[in-house]
């Protein structure tokens, strides 16, 4: 950049093939070398993770070499904690355990590269050979810390800690390949610790040059990273981090014993940690769903924050409905906060005060802590000093940060105005599985969740590129309003500069697009006959898309015996225990196997080859009719344009699905709409020469077999 405040910025589209992964690697390590500087390669998905490391091998065929120059960096719960290991290995020899999954997980732990449990080289098979009792499993639940309880110096394992071992490789690398969520929540907090003259984390420090690939994610993962959501388990989640496990068995490390030995000295310290663990007596603990929603008998809320929630519950109940339908979903049930009912109301001023007693105390610590910083230069060595330091950080997200904006939520009820904020929208949701409410929140979002990611992530860098392969909207008047719009950069002072580069394959050829016009929508039992015809005239190699858990559920009952009878494996997301990760390795290898899933799958299938040949939507992807799209279609695309606005998230999804059939030049692939209902002007997103045919059900399922079986032998 030329000048402060002026970063610059390129949306790039291009389309799969043409080497767009190594079009961006080579010129960011170059500038890295030259520099001595880091660029950082930011995705959505594990998957993309993962490619990207394969193919900084063309840059630095030496893995030693590579292994310095590249480093892909996750959060923390995504990483084996040795010091969980450690007590689950202690537990498992004292019987209360599975030994020799134990024994197999340290295994691993000796040979892995990274630690990294989550799409790393962690074995996707190891959980299911564990004993059935979730708490005797050796999966990432219990291997990693995801609860913030890391007390850094103070392990035994922090020299060989893998967390501590990436960041500190991230630090002196040429490209760090980061995800979505961890760049925007990073920078966000050390956004507020610079604004509070404090020392950045360190992690993005150097986060100046970023490439965001799968660019068309950015919107939501920043959605993601800087709402606010105060619900049950959330609070639950908080009281745990200050007073450890309180329950038996329970495994997990309070704040007294993570800062007690640091705070011995210090009289005020102790006081502070001490009354802060005492207030969290108030927040909700263990099995706050059945009270505050049980499946049978009485309500029994304990604590302020639980009635709260159970006054929340019963405003949603009133004006909403459990089943699917206008408010309610399949999983729970949402409904504007205003008007808010007099019980909401007056539990939300206890709560409020409960939230403001945590949080005093916690901050008092924390400046107790920066003090002994100070005051104990000297005295301190690296280990106290870093130890401190990491609760700073902890302390920070909580009482800067998550209880401030908690607090802020539950303020806003007391505003007698019923007008909408401009730039938030609060709302309460229930959430419910197998017919009961598991969780009841107060939402907090941003209507345009790029306002944020602006000012925390792009105003602060030099240069941001943008690049995925469907970036544009054909059907605009200008293809990448809508980039612009969902990026942050239609506010940006220099303009941001635009690319676009078309696949080179021969899609007339290579693929067809077919939509089924003779079967019944909604209804599970013909859809999943049409998958099964069609996957079995493809010969396997199926993938299918669903918009709702609960049809994916539905046809796989179905369609798993009848094709299992053929000898085609069927695997599903949300019913198979892998992780999405390991599913789409499996699906990759056995190359006749058939996969359904939902976004998640969609995103992170690179099957390139005939182990994807045939891919098949449900129904059209149109974005789900909540609460929030409905205030972001308001603000974004209102009026006559409102219908565009959906038109054009339906458009990606189903260009980003196309673009994962036909990865090589090689590849032939068809991709089939069961939705009579989907409009042609959906379509306009896929690659030139694409011809939409529409057809009855077994028209479709000749021309799949004729065309795979003709075009793709071994």
């Amino acid at each position: 950049r030329n000048e402060e405040g002026r970063p610059r910025v390129l949306l790039a589209e291009a389309g799969t093939g043409t080497g767009k992964t190594l079009g961006y690697l080579a010129p960011a390590s170059l500038w890295a070398e030259r520099n001595q500087g880091a660029a950082w390669v930011s995705t959505y998905t594990r998957a993309l993770q993962r490619q990207i490391d394969r193919e900084s091998a063309a840059l630095w065929p030496d893995p030693a070499e590579r292994k310095r120059k590249a480093v892909v960096r996750k959060g923390r719960e995504n990483y084996l904690c040795l010091l969980n290991l450690q007590d689950m290995m202690q537990a498992a020899q004292l019987g209360n355990g599975d030994l020799i999954g134990m024994a197999l997980a340290s295994r691993w732990a000796m040979h892995s590269r990274d630690g990294d449990m989550t799409g790393g080289d962690y074995p996707g098979w190891l959980p299911g050979l564990f004993a059935t009792a979730p708490s005797h499993q050796a999966s990432a639940a219990n291997l990693v810390d995801r609860r913030g309880e890391c007390v850094h110096a103070a392990c035994p394992h922090y020299r060989t800690c893998f967390v501590e071992k990436t960041i500190r490789a991230s630090r002196r690398a040429d490209l760090v390949v980061a995800n979505h969520a961890l760049v925007m929540t990073q920078a966000a907090f050390d956004g507020a610790r610079s604004a509070r003259g404090l020392n950045q984390d360190g992690e993005t420090a150097a986060l100046k040059r970023i490439v965001f690939d799968e660019g068309h994610h950015l919107f939501d993962a920043a959605d993601s990273a800087f709402s606010a959501c105060l619900s049950g388990q959330e609070a639950a989640e908080l009281r745990r981090w200050l007073r450890g496990p309180e329950g038996r068995g329970r495994r997990g490390r309070g704040l007294e014993q993570r800062l007690g030995d640091l705070c011995a000295d210090n009289a005020e310290a102790t006081k502070a940690l001490q009354d802060a663990v005492r207030a969290a007596a108030q927040l909700p603990g263990e099995g706050v769903s059945g009270r505050i929603a049980p499946a049978s008998g009485e309500v029994n809320p304990i604590g302020p924050i639980e009635r709260f929630l159970v006054a929340a519950l019963e405003q949603l109940r009133a004006r909403t409905s459990e089943q699917s339908g206008p408010g309610g979903t399949e999983f729970g049930m949402e409904c504007s906060l205003r008007p808010v009912t007099d019980p909401v109301l007056e539990t939300a001023r206890e709560a409020a005060k409960a939230l403001a007693d945590v949080e005093a105390p916690l901050l008092a610590l924390s400046r107790h802590l920066e003090d002994i910083l100070d005051d104990e230069a000297v005295e301190l060595d690296g280990a106290a000093r870093a130890r401190i330091e990491g609760a700073l950080r902890g302390l920070d997200r909580r009482a800067r940060m998550t209880l401030p904006g908690w607090r802020s939520m539950l303020a806003a009820l007391e505003v007698s105005s019923d007008e909408p904020d401009p730039d938030f929208l609060d709302w309460l949701s229930a959430e419910a599985a197998f017919g009961r409410i598991t969780d009841v929140a107060l939402r907090r979002h941003w209507i345009d969740p790029t306002v944020p990611l602006e000012a925390a992530v792009i105003m602060p860098s030099h240069g941001v590129l943008v690049t995925s392969a469907t970036l544009s909207d054909p059907l605009s008047d200008d293809p990448f309003d809508m980039a612009r719009l969902r990026t942050g950069s239609a506010r940006l002072i220099e303009p941001a500069r635009t690319l676009k580069v078309e696949s080179p394959f021969n899609y007339a050829t290579n693929s067809r697009v077919i939509v089924v016009n003779d079967l019944t929508k909604d209804e599970p039992r013909q859809t999943a006959a049409a998958m099964r015809e069609l996957f079995l005239a493809a010969g396997g190699g199926g993938l299918g898309l669903f918009t709702a858990i609960r049809r994916l559920k539905a046809v796989y009952e179905r369609l798993g015996p009848d094709l299992a009878k053929a000898g085609i494996p069927l695997y599903a997301q949300h019913v198979d225990p892998l992780e999405v990760g390991a599913l789409v390795d499996v699906f990759r290898a056995e190359r006749d196997s058939c996969l359904l899933g939902t976004d998640a799958v969609r995103d992170g299938v690179d099957v390139p080859g005939r182990s994807l040949r045939i891919l098949a939507f449900d129904r059209v992807p149109w974005p789900r009719p909540d609460l929030l799209h409905k205030a972001r279609r308001a603000r974004f695309g209102g009026g006559p344009q409102a219908r565009g606005f959906d038109d054009a998230l339906a458009r990606a999804k189903m260009a980003q699905a196309f673009g994962r059939l036909i990865r090589r030049a090689d590849d032939k692939g068809v991709f089939v709409m069961l939705d009579a209902a989907a409009p042609t002007r959906l379509f306009a997103s896929l690659p030139p020469g694409c011809e939409v045919q529409r057809m009855g059900l077994a028209e479709a399922v000749e021309l799949v077999g004729g065309f795979l079986v003709q075009s793709g032998s071994d």
